[in-house]
């Protein structure tokens, strides 16, 4: 970087965030990655301890085959295309984690995937959608990190977003 005359310091080269909250007798681990979405799956090695259960790990990510907003939750499956996913799974040797998707549906015609994705909600009901979806989504990886089932989840997120 002598080119440049600048030095980079090290903290310009994290891979993610991270911070702990204290759940009654459980501690919970939240992690953001900083890498690209296809390279997620490469801090895993960083915060997981060695004797951790693939099954206590909860994913939250976006899907655009759900309408925005929208939340499912389901331990398990494939990465159906997801390429963050794809990389955890990749790293983890395994799919059994939780996931809760974040609908935020489909572009619209003429708009590419990539600009979808990393883009902004086009109308301020969709950004009210997307918020609404997101404190969802943090309410029930809060009663996961209280003991509560994936399946009791299921039933009660994934009914309520079809009858809406």
């Amino acid at each position: 970087m002598a080119s440049f005359q600048k030095r980079l310091k090290r903290r310009y080269f994290r891979l993610y965030r991270r911070f702990s909250i204290k759940f009654e007798n459980t501690r919970a681990l939240f992690v953001e990655p900083l890498t690209y979405m296809n390279l997620s799956g490469k801090i895993v090695k960083y915060f997981i301890p060695h004797r951790f259960k693939v099954e206590n790990l909860i994913v939250i990510c976006d899907n655009l085959d759900l309408d925005v907003g929208t939340i499912r939750i389901r331990q398990g499956g494939s990465s159906a295309g997801h390429n963050g996913l794809k990389s955890l799974i990749e790293e983890l040797g395994s799919s059994d984690f939780v996931r809760i998707y974040i609908g935020i549906g489909r572009p619209k015609a003429g708009e590419g995937v990539v600009e979808h994705v990393l883009g902004h909600p086009a109308t301020p009901e969709e950004r009210h959608l997307l918020d609404e979806g997101i404190a969802l989504a943090a309410k029930a990886t809060v009663a996961l990190c209280r003991g509560a089932s994936v399946e009791e989840l299921s039933r009660e997120y994934n009914r309520k977003n079809n009858s809406s």
